[in-house]
């Protein structure tokens, strides 16, 4: 099951957010202080792990809450019941932030290559497995594209365009070059591409050229076309279709 692409995009985002908040010093302390501690911390023990006042670091613990990185609830440490309002108790809440910039889908690529190895049928190596498998899950993404947006027919301008939408959301940064070519200014499995190219950009240009097949895309082919610092692939008119297109987009 591929991940939301949006949903990715709204995590990096978030992530993004949680990075800023622990640009604060004495909030990303109480925040390591925390996650080291291996139980729930009360905001006095927060505080005097980094020598700010009480009220302080609630102000800054609140933060780390907001953004996600803990979570709270009020506890008595140790369980000893005692008279009066419990306390409030801070904890890690478990999420897992990464931010890449540019953006980076290696997770895509772990799982494209898990399939490969789950599916590798008599008839094929390894390789040919990890094509198949990106140009398949680049077919239903594609398709999932289309069910969700229904354009009609996609000629190569139109159809360029709902590919740019597609790849944007999984970290291409596509550039439009000209009416029917596009090229993709980030390589989202770099630098692993560097260390197989052949396998790597192999199966870049199968995911992209199943993209274009699920959007149902007339007129286009992905071909390979490396650059230094970019994306090994780009979108331009399909063999023998020019520049010229034989019927308009509708």
């Amino acid at each position: 099951m591929a991940s939301d692409p949006t949903a990715q995009a709204d995590a990096a985002d978030s992530a993004i957010d949680s990075v800023g908040v622990l640009s604060e010093d004495s909030r990303r302390r109480m925040f390591t202080f925390i996650r080291r501690a291996g139980r729930a911390v009360t905001r006095d023990e927060a505080a005097a792990s980094v020598g700010i006042s009480r009220k302080l670091a609630a102000f800054h613990l609140d933060k780390l809450v907001e953004a996600g990185l803990l979570r709270s609830r009020y506890e008595t440490p140790g369980g000893i019941r005692k008279v009066g309002r419990r306390p409030k108790v801070y904890e890690p809440s478990g999420t897992q932030i990464t931010v890449n910039i540019p953006d980076r889908r290696h997770g895509l690529l772990a799982d494209l290559l898990l399939d490969a190895v789950l599916t590798e049928g008599a008839g094929e190596n390894a390789a040919q497995a990890a094509v198949r498998t990106a140009e398949q899950r680049g077919r239903q993404l594609g398709k999932a594209a289309r069910e969700e947006t229904r354009p009609g027919r996609l000629g190569p301008e139109r159809g360029l365009t709902a590919c740019e939408h597609l790849l944007d959301r999984y970290g291409y940064e596509p550039v439009r070059e000209a009416p029917t070519r596009l090229r993709l200014r980030n390589c989202p499995f770099h630098p692993l591409a560097a260390k197989a190219p052949d396998l790597v950009c192999g199966m870049n240009q199968a995911f992209i050229s199943g993209c274009l097949d699920g959007l149902q895309v007339s007129g286009v082919q992905a071909v390979l076309a490396p650059e230094p610092g970019e994306c090994c692939v780009r979108l331009g008119p399909s063999e023998g279709n020019g520049e010229d297109r034989t019927a308009p987009d509708s």
